[in-house]
């Protein structure tokens, strides 16, 4: 009698005869049992899959690779680069068990400079908003510079301080003068080396004149200004008196308000010395005339007083100059290409 086909049997689809693994033997259609793995198509679809899955598995591989090439080569110096940016500009890890926070004040106190309200007032915000920095300690080592930019620093610092009140004090290097002593005098104490350099109040303006010169090869520059005192400071014409009594009650001004300041904020001063003229003393006349409260260095200092690490919250205290380098000569040139004369604008420094 004829077999006939079962309504319920499902015939097995080419893509189920290859994937099947246990090497069963399957029913044909005519009842016969035919072996998978004895299948020829599926042998032949077997071995064309194993190849594509092979070469899509070295297609990642090599991609890999390549991905792994190009981040040595390109990505790697690129965080480098990065790091060492920020590293110079302030940035560190937060600390991660209590210390003492160093926000250092190095160089010339300027815009573009590492000292610069720019540059400061990020340390110190990082500083103060630390809950494991538990004092701050500014390390002052500069000769001065724009008043502006320690006015700056100093109403940030006076901000910050409000917000979280933490201890904070001045510590001078080799020198913490004019400007630098006026951040230093913001602080709750001063502190310098022997050997350290203090003081300097007081402001100056300086300018070349280089009319007569000029006048030599029969060269002049006219100038057409609105008032007398509008082009006063403009190297290529002569001084006028005018000009000239203006400017000395300039920096007559600014020195005069330095001096009230410092005779605020320092409580110890001695009478009958003149603190005005711009004198610069050593650490240990300082100590005695009142203008620092205590002779130390900074390690000394951290070590004896709070005796936790000490942390670095910069900015540029780690002797890495040629970026900045890179770009005091690119403002050098600029200022070339841009045609202003050397001093053409006098500016106010303390120094």
């Amino acid at each position: 009698m004829p077999q006939t086909n079962d309504p319920n049997e499902t015939t097995p689809s080419l893509w189920s005869r290859l994937f099947r693994r246990d090497g069963r033997s399957e029913k044909a259609l005519d009842g016969s049992t035919a072996t998978v793995a004895g299948d020829p198509v599926q042998q032949a679809l077997q071995g064309l899959v194993s190849s594509l899955i092979q070469d899509r598995k070295s297609e990642r591989r090599s991609r890999l690779i390549k991905a792994s090439i190009y981040f040595m080569i390109f990505g790697v110096p690129t965080l480098l680069y990065i790091g060492i940016i920020g590293y110079m500009n302030g940035a560190r890890w937060v600390p991660t068990q209590e210390a003492v926070g160093v926000v250092r004040v190095e160089g010339d106190i300027a815009p573009g400079q590492n000292a610069s309200a720019d540059q400061v007032i990020p340390a110190l915000k990082a500083a103060f908003e630390s809950e494991k920095i538990k004092a701050v300690v500014l390390a002052i080592d500069s000769n001065g510079g724009a008043p502006v930019e320690a006015e700056r620093i100093n109403n940030a610092m006076a901000t910050m301080r409000a917000k979280h009140p933490k201890p904070v004090v001045a510590v001078i290097g080799n020198s913490g003068m004019s400007a630098g002593y006026m951040i230093a005098m913001h602080t709750d104490r001063i502190y310098a080396g022997k050997y350290s350099l203090v003081g300097s109040i007081g402001a100056v303006m300086a300018s070349w004149d280089f009319h007569k010169a000029l006048a030599k090869v029969d060269v002049a520059q006219r100038v057409y200004a609105s008032g007398p005192l509008k082009a006063m400071m403009n190297p290529y014409l002569p001084m006028t008196s005018q000009a000239n009594d203006k400017a000395q009650d300039l920096v007559n001004r600014m020195g005069s308000q330095f001096h009230a300041e410092m005779s605020s904020l320092r409580k110890g001063l001695k009478p009958n010395i003149q603190y005005g003229t711009g004198e610069v003393w050593g650490g240990s006349e300082a100590l005695a005339i009142g203008i620092v409260d205590e002779l130390g260095t900074i390690d000394d200092l951290i070590e004896r007083r709070w005796k936790l690490p000490a942390h670095d919250f910069g900015p540029g205290g780690d002797g890495y100059k040629g970026i900045h380098a890179a770009t005091a000569v690119g403002e050098f040139l600029r200022t070339l290409m841009l045609g202003q004369g050397p001093s053409a604008q006098g500016q106010v420094t303390l120094r």
